[in-house]
């Protein structure tokens, strides 16, 4: 069942004139990881800020479940967000350095009022436990936490609303290489138990290889290649694919 799709996208920013967005258009499928790949400044993130109404389209269509989410009202917005949400690239960022692990989760049931209030603190454990922490976590701020935990607890709110497609923003790319290895691993079994669909941005093929099935490439804002991740491995059609290829480690 095709959950989300985006037909003919375009966005420039009045500063830039060159277009940041130049008509994309891809779908994804329920319980899909599909592949956005390119360098950085190529477009990823403003087509996931587009998606999410986070930011306005020149023109395109954004449509979830047959919805087209850039006409709705804020309002019915808003309650969709609850199936709609983002893992950012930057754990330490996206968690504010006063709030402690437990309030950074809660933050989420009032914005969305999805969790009674005395059912509260065993749904923030059972997510902490989700994503491979615990309940000892419930007390401590960000700064006393490793990028990787910093990076899980971004996964457990993400987690909170219980959605069905989640943006995964380069959720990996400011951390070790051993560190990014186990939080793919848990990306994966999450999708495969909860049959989350994801758009997973990335700009390493090696890390794209690893968890999606398609794969979209992306250069100045326009789409160049797309294909099974296999296909596109095997038998690259662009230049800059093959380029992208070669610095990557498959």
């Amino acid at each position: 069942m095709e959950l989300l799709k985006v037909d003919s996208l375009y966005k420039t920013f009045k500063k830039h004139k060159v277009p940041a967005v130049e008509g994309v258009s891809f779908s994804i499928s329920q319980g899909e990881v599909l592949g956005l790949v390119g360098e950085s400044g190529c477009g990823k993130t403003t087509l996931a800020k587009i998606i999410l109404r986070l930011i306005n389209a020149d023109k395109g269509i954004v449509s979830y479940k047959g919805r087209e989410l850039l006409k709705i009202s804020h309002s019915d917005m808003r309650r969709l967000r609850k199936s709609l949400q983002i893992i950012f690239q930057d754990p330490y960022a996206s968690l504010d350095p006063r709030m402690r692990i437990k309030e950074a989760i809660e933050e989420v049931y009032d914005i969305h009022n999805n969790v009674p209030r005395q059912d509260r603190k065993n749904k923030t454990t059972e997510l902490l436990e989700t994503v491979g922490l615990g309940e000892s976590y419930l007390n401590r701020l960000p700064s006393e936490l490793s990028g990787g935990e910093r990076q899980r607890i971004g996964i457990a709110r993400a987690l909170a609303t219980e959605p069905e497609f989640i943006i995964c923003d380069e959720p990996v790319s400011s951390l070790d290489i051993s560190i990014q290895a186990q939080i793919l691993n848990l990306l994966m079994d999450l999708q495969k138990r909860k049959n989350l669909t994801y758009l997973f941005i990335s700009h390493d093929l090696g890390v794209i290889g690893s968890i999606c099935h398609r794969v979209i490439v992306m250069k100045s804002g326009r789409f160049i290649e797309t294909g099974a991740c296999e296909d596109v491995f095997k038998n690259p059609q662009h230049e800059y694919t093959k380029t992208l290829l070669k610095s990557s480690i498959l």
